[in-house]
């Protein structure tokens, strides 16, 4: 039997010291709890992802004096710590420490290099893995992308290694649905490799990305023994029954002939370790995340995404355009739970195009949070606005270039407040309308971060449902989910006077911009040959605009920015 400590911890990026701070805490409460081991996120010393930072060599060398520090920490527990290593190059790396001596390193061998990563940039693949004897029981250490691939040092380490225990250390990102996908994965590596595998992965928010947590220990069979909460910070320790992948192995004859053809890794001894006797409370068994949780996974994700992008980077307050709309009431809601309400100020700016209704339901959804809300009406600034360029613009029929004057003073006034407090401004802004450029440059997008810039319109209004449901009675007032979306800007509009209806536009928009499938293939699905067409044309012609957006947190499996990146002069047109 051994006892396994999963660290679910929340760091800052290049806050060597709070990290240092916060491995220690967990390290002494593991080592408390009677653990063996304690296990680590990946790069948890520097935080992930440290970016460019890694092209700063006091930051690597300060690494590794943290790291120095967390090894004389270890007396009496083994622990694995995720660090930068350097040597004729520099390692996503992790440490095997034991009863204050630094035992291995072990450096990552696959480095992923698509979507949001980008490690090739920056480190050397290992070519090496070892296994650790510990107390007569033996265990692999590997990385996160490490793990994904059906061979590679897992796979060694288990079958010529016999390594009962595989341990990997990730920092994995969040999207909608990769929760299910990455259990099922390791799932399938425990019984590929009959061995129990405990995955420690990071938690919190860090600009675009949001790590979920999760962490868990899978058996030998498959089956989950213990897990983790996700979107919070956790210390997860488990006893594990080794006994018991032995017998299971004696039940494959096909480890025996695979074994044959896979060189051992090195092995390393480490003391013999004489833990605290601390009986565990019984945990209930978990289960699979089921399709329901969709909704809460994705409502959670914007919350911790939001604390810790305001928090992290030293702001307190944050500052809304509250137009009565579902974005800012949305966004709203996030911010409101994820800062408190007395942290959050929304503002609301009318005009003439302004209705009452819309004004009325700002107030109503300030008040139903109880969120303090100012009332700036714009109107004679933007009369100022249009008798200033009156002689230029002479007779011309009014167009968009009237309308954007408005949510450009707003986005002025809002930075204003910003500035003079000290706060951040949020903008509302949703993937439909940055996919069709329905948005203002320096105005509705001014902003430092963009809280649903991931998420869909047609999305936006089940999140609105599920916020609601949260509470006794609707936050969000249902005038505003039940009201067509209107930018209000001239007498009338509505959404679909520019573009299609959200339903029919955001599948669009999912298989052009998400699963890159043609425009044949999109018009195969049943959609009109002139409308698709135009969506398309649209998305691509204004990617310069969303090159100018704030960052927001990454929801889908391909956001705009980290993940899809297109030339802004371009002259492709093979769709």
């Amino acid at each position: 039997m051994i006892r396994l400590a999963l660290s679910q911890i929340n760091i800052t990026v290049g806050d060597l010291a709070g990290n240092r701070d916060k491995i220690l805490d967990h390290v002494h409460r593991a080592r408390d709890l009677g653990a063996h081991i304690v296990v680590f996120p990946e790069l948890a010393i520097p935080g992930y992802p440290p970016e460019d930072l890694l092209f700063k060599p006091r930051f690597i060398q300060s690494n590794l004096d943290v790291l120095n520090e967390l090894v004389q920490a270890t007396q009496g527990v083994a622990a694995i710590f995720g660090f930068v290593d350097r040597h004729d190059d520099i390692y996503n790396a992790a440490a095997i420490a034991c009863d204050g001596r630094l035992i291995d390193v072990y450096h990552k061998t696959y480095l992923p290099n698509y979507g949001v990563f980008d490690e090739d940039r920056y480190f050397q693949s290992g070519k090496t893995a070892g296994v650790y004897c510990l107390n007569g029981i033996t265990f692999g250490v590997t990385i996160c992308e490490d793990i994904w691939y059906p061979g590679g040092p897992a796979r060694e380490q288990a079958l010529a290694g016999d390594a009962e225990v595989l341990i990997n250390i990730s920092s994995s990102p969040f999207h909608d649905g990769k929760e299910l996908l990455r259990e099922q994965m390791i799932a399938t590596r425990a019984t590929d490799n009959s061995a129990v595998l405990a995955f420690c992965n990071l938690v919190g928010g860090q600009d675009e990305l949001i790590f979920d947590g999760g962490s868990l220990i899978v058996d030998q069979e498959g089956r989950v023994i213990a897990r983790s909460p996700r979107f919070e910070e956790d210390l997860l320790v488990a006893d594990v029954d080794v006994d018991a992948v032995f017998r299971n192995r004696l039940h494959d004859s096909r480890r025996r002939k695979e074994k044959r053809d896979v060189s051992s890794p090195r092995a390393i001894d480490l003391p013999d370790l004489k833990p605290k006797s601390v009986c565990l409370s019984p945990s209930e068994k978990p289960d699979f995340p089921r399709p329901d949780e969709r909704l809460k996974n994705i409502y959670d994700a914007l919350v911790l995404g939001t604390r810790d992008y305001v928090v992290k980077n030293g702001f307190e307050k944050v500052f809304i355009g509250l137009s009565g709309g579902i974005d800012s009431a949305l966004v709203t809601a996030v911010a409101h739970d994820a800062l408190g309400r007395e942290n959050v100020v929304c503002v609301t700016m009318p005009t003439q195009f302004s209705s009452e209704g819309t004004f009325n339901d700002a107030l109503q959804m300030a008040g139903n949070l109880d969120i303090r809300i100012l009332t700036l009406p714009i109107q004679k600034l933007f009369d100022q606005y249009l008798g200033l360029l009156a002689d230029e613009f002479g007779d011309l029929p009014s167009d968009t270039a009237e309308e954007n004057i408005q949510p450009r003073i707003r986005g002025t006034l809002l930075m204003a407040l910003a500035n003079k407090f000290r706060a951040l401004v949020l903008a509302p802004g949703n993937k439909s309308e940055l996919s069709m450029g329905y948005a203002t440059l320096y105005g509705d997008m001014a902003g430092g971060f963009a809280v649903i810039k991931d998420i869909y319109k047609t999305l936006v209004y089940d999140l609105a449902h599920y916020r609601n449901g949260l509470s006794d009675h609707p936050v969000i007032p249902v005038s505003i989910i039940d009201r067509p979306p209107t930018a209000e800007l001239r007498d009338n509009q509505k959404d679909t006077d520019s573009l299609p209806p959200y339903s029919v536009l955001d599948p669009i928009l999912k298989a052009y911009v998400e699963d890159d499938t043609s425009l044949q293939d999109i018009i195969a699905l049943g959609y009109d040959e002139e409308l698709v067409t135009r969506v398309i044309r649209t998305v691509d012609i204004n990617e310069y605009k969303r090159r100018q957006a704030p960052p927001g947190i990454k929801i889908t499996p391909r956001a705009f920015g980290r993940d899809r990146r297109l030339p802004i002069t371009n002259r492709c047109r093979e769709y």
